[in-house]
């Protein structure tokens, strides 16, 4: 591609129309770069739980709209291939992105697949442990929910060196992914009539944990994750996307000492967090393959989000 004169490229994409509608393969036009910008070619894209959310018009009903925010390709500058990731319209083969967004990913140190994950929710739970709070050596760790998020905030936790963490779960397959990377603690609400916070509790001598990281977007579990922390120096940091925009909770356990956190992207600096994540990727410390449960193509987006729904599912990858 002659990268002195770009053109509009005519690629296939993944629409949305209309909230709840079927997603569409169709052609879309992808204009030149402007100033400060990076066109991509797509090589592999990840699909997030957020994608749902925003094919149903969250946080904002704004369409159409071409989905994805996770994923990796290159750009051609000059002649000169860059591999690089980002996050901005990925389901599709080409895509235009603020280059201040863009990260430089060595092909021959780390997989692509892998680098697509970093873009949202293994890194958003994992930057969440350093960035947002300070997990300290030796402290005690909730999770709730065991997806890429909350299996991100475990082994942020314990690269931060917390004595126990706790993920919690209804899918019982999590357990085995948990362990993975370094909870020490499974609870399935299912088991029991207790509480999520009573069962945290059982587990911690009746005290709660200094750190929650709620990482479903359900919205009884903030209330949960609130009790669940210790009182008077509890920490809870909100990261799970969900249905709706507002929450009730108990104002009189926040008042007794407990701080309240919201999270975006876990906080993480690109320019100078996400190099040394990839670096502990590529040094095989951090198990991404754990992760990877489908691969498929562009064409297959709906079955995939259907994927999306299968207890054995954590991460799927696109293939363009």
């Amino acid at each position: 591609m002659d990268s002195s004169n770009p053109k509009v490229i005519t690629c296939k994409a993944a629409v949305v129309w209309k909230e709840g509608e079927m997603i569409k393969i169709e052609e879309i036009q992808v204009d030149p770069p402007k100033s400060n910008e990076v066109r991509i070619k797509m090589l592999f894209a990840s699909l997030c739980h957020t994608d749902i959310l925003a094919s149903n018009g969250y946080p904002y009903p704004l369409f159409p709209r071409v989905l994805g925010h996770e994923g990796v390709g290159m750009s051609i500058h000059g002649g000169q291939v860059l591999y690089q990731i980002f996050t901005c319209a990925t389901l599709s083969e080409y895509t235009v992105v603020n280059a201040n967004y863009v990260i430089k990913v060595d092909p021959q140190k780390i997989p692509l697949q892998h680098a697509s994950l970093l873009c949202c929710g293994f890194t958003t739970g994992y930057g969440a442990t350093f960035r947002e709070v300070h997990v300290e050596k030796g402290s005690t760790v909730a999770v709730l929910g065991l997806g890429a998020v909350g299996l991100g905030a475990i082994e942020g936790a314990r690269s931060q060196g917390a004595s126990k963490i706790i993920g919690v779960d209804i899918n019982e397959l999590k357990q085995g992914k948990g362990k993975v990377f370094g909870m020490t603690d499974f609870i399935n609400p299912k088991e029991s009539r207790t509480s999520v916070s009573e069962m945290i509790k059982d587990v911690t001598e009746g005290i709660g944990v200094d750190y929650v990281f709620e990482c479903t977007g359900i919205p009884s579990m903030l209330n949960e994750a609130i009790e669940a922390s210790k009182l008077g120096i509890g920490t809870i940091v909100v990261i799970g996307a969900g249905h709706g925009l507002t929450r009730e909770f108990n104002l009189v356990s926040l008042l007794c000492g407990r701080t309240l956190k919201g999270s975006v992207y876990g906080g993480i600096r690109l320019h100078s967090d996400l190099p040394a994540l990839l670096h502990r990727c590529a040094n095989k410390e951090i198990q991404l393959d754990e992760l990877i449960t489908h691969q498929v193509s562009l064409t297959e987006i709906n079955q995939s989000f259907e994927l999306l729904k299968d207890p054995h599912c954590v991460k799927i990858i696109i293939k363009f």
